[in-house]
């Protein structure tokens, strides 16, 4: 007799009744069954076979509920998963060209409370070809410009499981599961004593059986429909099956349940940490979880067959905020996959792992970026699991002696690994060290690394802060290029994003409203809801306890684990309960002086300082003033974008090109060094695109020819890096990377432009970028407080004067020439330090014509490159 085995890969949705619309002959085999009335995803007919029409409703008020209550349209966003397919994530065939466009053909047709429905041939629909297997439908709705997402309650994409036609196949009506790619129970977990009514559905007619642990309690013969009743005891792990028999064929489907124990309180054993804490030589693991106000919570993992069982079930210390259990009979050289099941309703991986692994994601990382990535445990759970093991690859540290960069030498360079590289990893990264130490920046800040949501973003929407993102590399790649960077004199600044988190972040998850579809009010770490402008995800609340516990936690982690030289913290300014409102029309009360934020901060500083005194803690505030100097004055560095002014320089518009804030004492700071000027950050629309598309013209000289932009980037730079004070550059802006910041969509993946440095102009810029500094590395005179300057206007000069050198900077950034009177410090030669030319200055003033654009960098004595 052949068998068909079908644990949960059968169409499943999510019903609380299955009611049917007209009465139906249950014992006929040819007689539909009607789709249910209720859940997230409903369809019709119930076995759908991939080739026929098939109704697809979705309940916007269930799942996730992002679209619950919207006057918008809404778009199915869905492909198939095929037997040509890697994993859950490796969608097939999606229909729409575009996540962030409207696709006509997949508009949802609404019907009245929150329900939307579409109908399609999903083979046709899908343009499958034929004699490709589809398995699944795998499916999202979404608003017309993808800003709002219906997924699952756990925020997982959705699927609809397809039956092949004229197969034998079963499926749960009751109780209630969730469309997920192995369906599950939306309650798993019941009291003893209490009644579980469990209804199933045949394809077609057959002799069907209800069984619990092996026992039989409902049968019928010749039918597509089976209903039973079973009454809760015993404790642990139960099973519930159907069987479906007919024409010699079996199918089976079968759920489970746990029936819970009394938890039992007791102390954190001494010396446990947060998440996992191996003893025994890696053999035992004490794994716990802050959860203040729980019920219940269960270890699950690969030690255990993902099963909820009594030695599993974990203690709850004395207070009720931790939950812990020891794990035995480990193998200390083998990776564990494991998750926490928290009141029966909630599986999250661990928020202190420091690597987890993705259902939806990890099959699109390629095996030379991530080797021998451990596959994930399909068919036992779902959502986002940790990995733990005992005697992890160790990294042995090659540089033990690092010394940073001072803060007035520093010279930052910011990239996005993506866009950054074709390989996107850290190892290819570490082997092209070259081009920056040429370059001759000190430091190296990486956009974000902590794992955030899928593989392809900027990293500002992170879910897990202990464990770097697999699609840059492993722990130890990463290690590596620090590594190197660190024994070529390269400091390494992590890009921190610690104002919010995301929905796939299992802080977030466990203490959340979903009818609201924000966190709850109980939550230890996150505000219900933001209390600032610009936002995004969910707002951490930077005066709880809990919230300022984890977040010190994760700083040391990365200072200690990494060997992190410095960290700057995204949005800081929104480390504030002070409420200003989410309005744009807020942005001025929320930069207004605020003492929370400020003690918020000098704790955070204190914290890492008191682990390194040295380290380079950098803020993107934009506060008022007063604020930031008191920041600056306890050793905090402070971002300055002045990329306004810089782009309007460049692009040959004087009147607002005045970048004098580029200066310290323009904001009442004490100190020059706790200033990150920039022209450009990821943040920004690029200077040259601009110059291209916009700049300014007189005559033949005309800002958009590219060999005049490239010239005015020339000039720029060599007034921002001659400035004292730390500076930054973006990422190929050293080559005059001119793609637009909105092309592909803002965030979006922008295309490698190596070819650049084969450009004679685009090459005369970065030796340009270069020489300028060196310069500003090797010369003291780039870090003194003696100074002058003129940077409003056609004519910008800067005069720097130390006992050792004295320099002038003078430029035209106008497009036409101008006569300049610049101040010099001394009469007698002065040299170019580009063209090498000389110039005679007698009594204090030098006056010349500058052509547009023209620039030069005097000083009496040849500058230092080295």
């Amino acid at each position: 007799m052949k068998k068909i085995f079908v644990f949960f890969l059968l169409p499943l949705f999510l019903v609380t009744s299955c009611r049917k619309k007209d009465a139906v002959d249950t014992s006929d085999p040819d007689t539909g069954i009607e789709e249910a009335e209720s859940g997230l995803l409903t369809w019709a007919p119930y076995f759908p076979n991939g080739e026929d029409a098939v109704t697809i409703t979705f309940d916007a008020s269930k799942g996730n509920g992002e679209l619950k209550g919207t006057s918008a349209k809404v778009y199915l966003y869905a492909g198939v998963i095929t037997d040509k397919s890697t994993g859950p994530g490796d969608w097939k065939y999606v229909k729409s060209p575009s996540f962030n466009s409207a696709d006509p053909a997949s508009e949802m047709t609404p019907v009245g409370d929150n329900l939307y429905k579409i109908g399609i041939s999903p083979r046709s629909f899908f343009n499958v070809p034929a004699g490709e297997k589809i398995l699944k439908l795998v499916m999202l709705f979404k608003n017309a410009d993808g800003s709002k997402v219906a997924r699952n309650k756990d925020n997982s994409d959705i699927y609809l499981p397809v039956t092949e036609s004229n197969k034998l196949a079963v499926r749960f009506l009751t109780p209630e599961f969730e469309p997920l790619y192995t369906a599950a129970p939306a309650v798993q977990v019941r009291l003893a004593g209490s009644e579980l009514i469990v209804t199933a559905a045949a394809s077609q007619s057959a002799d069907l059986t209800l069984s619990l642990n092996g026992n039989s309690f409902a049968r019928v013969s010749n039918a597509a429909k089976i209903a039973g009743k079973i009454t809760v005891s015993g404790s642990g792990t139960q099973e519930v099956k159907v069987t479906a028999s007919g024409g010699g064929t079996t199918a089976e489907a079968s759920f489970s349940f746990t029936v819970n124990s009394t938890v039992r309180e007791a102390e954190l054993p001494a010396g446990a940490k947060d998440g996992v804490t191996f003893i025994n030589n890696g053999r035992s693991a004490i794994v716990s979880l802050y959860a203040p106000g729980k019920q219940y919570v269960y270890l699950l993992g690969d030690f255990n067959d993902w099963k909820a069982e009594a030695a599993y079930f974990m203690n709850r210390t004395p207070d009720g905020n931790r939950w812990w259990v020891q794990a035995d009979n480990l193998d200390a050289d083998k990776e564990y996959a494991y998750q926490f099941w928290v009141d029966g309703s909630l599986k999250i991986a661990d928020p202190y792992s420091e690597k987890v692994l993705d259902p939806q994601n990890d099959s699109f990382i390629p095996a030379g970026t991530y080797p021998s990535l451990k596959a994930y445990p399909s068919g036992k759970t779902n959502g986002i699991v940790s990995i733990m093991q005992g005697n992890q690859p160790a990294y042995s540290w090659k540089t033990s002696q690092f010394t940073r960069p001072e803060k007035k030498d520093l010279v930052i360079y910011e990239l996005h690994l993506r866009d950054f590289l074709a390989a996107r990893n850290y190892t290819t990264l570490k082997d092209t060290l070259n081009y920056l130490s040429n370059l001759g920046v000190n430091a190296i800040e990486l956009m974000p690394v902590t794992e955030f949501e899928g593989n392809s973003s900027w990293g500002y929407n992170p879910s897990f802060y202990f464990a770097p993102d697999k699609y840059y590399g492993t722990k130890n790649a990463l290690k590596q290029l620090i590594d190197e960077c660190h024994a070529r004199g390269i400091a390494v600044i992590f890009d921190m994003v610690l104002n919010h988190s995301f929905g796939q972040s299992p802080m977030v998850q466990l203490y959340f409203d979903q009818p609201a579809g924000k966190p709850a009010a109980s939550s230890p770490w996150f505000n219900a809801t933001p209390t600032h402008p610009y936002n995004v995800g969910y707002d951490f609340n930077h005066e709880s306890p809990a919230t300022k516990y984890f977040v010190k936690k994760v700083l040391e982690f990365w200072m200690k684990e990494y060997k992190a030289d410095g960290f700057r913290f995204d949005l800081s300014k929104g480390f504030t309960q002070k409420n200003s409102g989410t309005a744009e029309s807020a942005v001025g009360a929320w930069s207004a002086y605020d003492a929370g934020r400020i003690a918020i901060w000098k704790e955070y500083n204190s914290f890492m300082h008191s682990l390194d005194p040295n380290f380079y803690v950098i803020l993107e505030h934009f506060a008022d003033d007063r604020e930031e100097k008191e920041l600056s004055d306890e050793g905090m560095m402070l971002w300055n974008n002045l990329n306004y002014n810089f782009n309007e320089a460049t692009m040959g518009y004087v009147g607002n090109s005045d970048f004098s804030r580029a200066f310290y004492d323009r904001h009442n700071f004490t100190t020059p060094y706790n200033l990150v000027t920039y022209m450009e950050s990821h943040d920004e629309e690029r200077l040259m695109f601009k110059n291209l598309q916009y700049g300014n013209s007189s005559g033949t000289y005309n800002v958009k020819d590219l060999t005049t932009a490239l010239k005015r980037q020339e000039l720029a730079s060599v007034f921002l890096f001659s400035i004292p004070g730390p500076k930054m550059l973006w990422q190929f802006g050293e080559t005059g990377y001119d793609i637009s910041i909105e092309q592909s969509g803002r965030t979006g993946e922008k295309p490698l432009h190596w070819e650049y440095r084969t450009n004679t102009a685009r090459k005369a810029l970065y030796n340009l970028f270069s020489k300028i500094i060196k310069f500003k590395r090797y010369n003291p005179v780039f870090s003194t407080t003696d100074f002058q300057y003129q940077l409003s206007g056609a004519v910008k000069y800067i005069v720097l004067k130390s006992a050792s050198e004295n320099v002038v900077v003078a430029g035209n950034f106008d497009v036409v020439q101008q006569q300049a009177t610049i101040p010099f410090p001394a009469s007698g030669t002065w040299r170019d330090n580009f063209s090498n030319q000389t110039i005679s200055v007698s009594g204090g003033t030098y006056t010349a014509t500058l052509a547009p654009g023209e620039y030069h960098l005097y000083s009496i004595s040849p500058l230092r490159e080295k």
